[in-house]
């Protein structure tokens, strides 16, 4: 007579101890009793746990890690209500767009902006509303694929918008625009302008300045990519730092003649994930009543960070933004918390921005060396999983990444390795 399996009852009774909801230690017990192995339903069930969206320390040395949830922002609010689309004034129906839209284009010098739920809709978008059926010029070394396998003439031909290649792959001039608006098979609605995103194209190059491409019969819209609002970076004490030098920046895109700009919430701005229209009031404002606004719109949540970070930066206070907190933080004070922690070989590093931004662009660091790959160890640390490098069959935890209130449990586990 073969034995009986357990009770699955009785199994996900003996594991409530695992912080789960009752159905997924059933859904255990169940996956283990299948497997012929009753034994094995606490370690499924904590696989389960660990597999929830939690907090991690980021020890990469990639400060805008897109694995890792991109830019580190801090918000709480209490249950309760907004005013997201009621005017307190007059009583009436308000807009979502007039919160931290308005502090966005504020703090980046544009007439209007609004907010969507990320980077390539905001370029979806645009395209929808001024170009849909009419051609957009874009030069061919623009013509990109970011992260995640999303393509620009793809994203252009879900908007209805006809891509129109311009230039060639390495160089492209103002003629080459002139010559395709000057063609009377052509109805052009604007010239797109595409962030390099991660790769950059060097040697026997050339492309054309914003300032130069606003000279021609067509508004320019151009994607910044990473957000980088004003090239001065007044929020920061010292100015801009080295490693962002020649960004393009939403300010000075402007100012140059662009109709508008879009960029990523979560990148160099340091705020959510969300996408920003920014520029001219009347191309804002056809974007915003395009019935794709609702679909692409964000919701309450993320327009109360993206306030928050909006409000730090008309402040000029760069230290309450925690992406350029940690970006800029002097490798003097990486190195003193690292001979803190005392563990592992003290390594010079070299940081990166990451999420596409500035590539090719390094940031000196500081980080601990451990001999051997313990990156899977480190992954399962408790209570906050490390996320590390490897490089050489040494395990690296670059300290640019990881806030110092992190440090004691990054010593801690680091220890354990030994």
């Amino acid at each position: 007579m073969t034995d009986r399996p357990p009770s699955i009852d009785a199994l996900a009774r003996s594991i409530a101890d695992v912080a789960l909801p009752q159905p997924l230690l059933v859904d255990a017990a169940r996956a283990a009793v299948a497997a012929n192995d009753p034994d094995s339903a606490r370690a499924r069930a904590e696989a389960t746990a660990h597999a929830l969206l939690q907090p991690v320390i980021n020890a990469t040395g990639v400060l805008l890690h897109t694995n890792l949830g991109r830019a580190p922002v801090a918000w709480h609010q209490d249950a309760g209500y907004s005013n997201l689309e009621i005017d307190l004034v007059s009583g009436r129906r308000g807009s979502r767009h007039a919160h931290a839209a308005t502090l966005i284009a504020r703090a980046c010098g544009a007439e209007a902006a609004m907010i969507v739920n990320n980077g390539a809709s905001a370029v979806l978008l645009v395209l929808a509303a001024v170009a849909r059926g009419r051609d957009v010029l874009v030069s061919r070394g623009e013509a990109v694929e970011i992260g995640g396998g999303f393509r620009v003439p793809e994203v252009m031909a879900e908007s209805g918008a006809r891509l129109v290649d311009v230039g060639t792959t390495n160089r492209t001039r103002l003629a080459d625009y002139s010559s395709a608006l000057a063609r009377v098979d052509t109805d052009v609605a604007l010239v797109l302008k595409v962030h390099p995103s991660n790769y950059r194209i060097e040697g026997f190059t050339e492309g054309v300045e914003v300032a130069d491409l606003a000279t021609l019969a067509a508004p320019v819209v151009v994607d910044i990519g990473s957000g980088l609002l004003d090239a001065a970076c007044p929020w920061l004490k010292g100015g801009p730092p080295e490693w962002v030098r020649g960004e393009r920046a939403a300010r000075q895109t402007l100012e140059a003649g662009a109709a508008a700009v879009t960029f990523s919430g979560d990148k160099l701005l340091g705020g959510p994930q969300a996408g920003v229209i920014a520029g001219r009031r009347d191309v804002v404002d056809a974007c915003a009543r395009h019935p794709l606004a609702r679909a692409l719109r964000a919701g309450g949540l993320t327009l109360a960070a993206l306030q928050a970070t909006a409000l730090a930066y008309l402040s000029r206070d760069g230290d309450a933004i925690p992406f350029w907190r940690m970006a800029t933080i002097a490798v003097g004070d990486l190195r003193s918390r690292a001979e803190a922690i005392d563990v592992g070989k003290v390594v010079e590093t070299q940081a990166v921005a990451g999420a596409g931004s500035l590539p090719g662009t390094e940031i000196p660091s500081i980080g601990l060396a451990v001999p051997g790959d313990h990156t899977t160890a480190l992954r399962g640390t408790t209570p906050l999983p490390i996320i590390a490098r490897v490089h050489d069959d040494v395990t690296i935890c670059d300290l640019r990444t990881v806030d110092p209130t992190h440090d004691a449990a990054l010593a801690t586990a680091l220890r354990a390795l030994a």
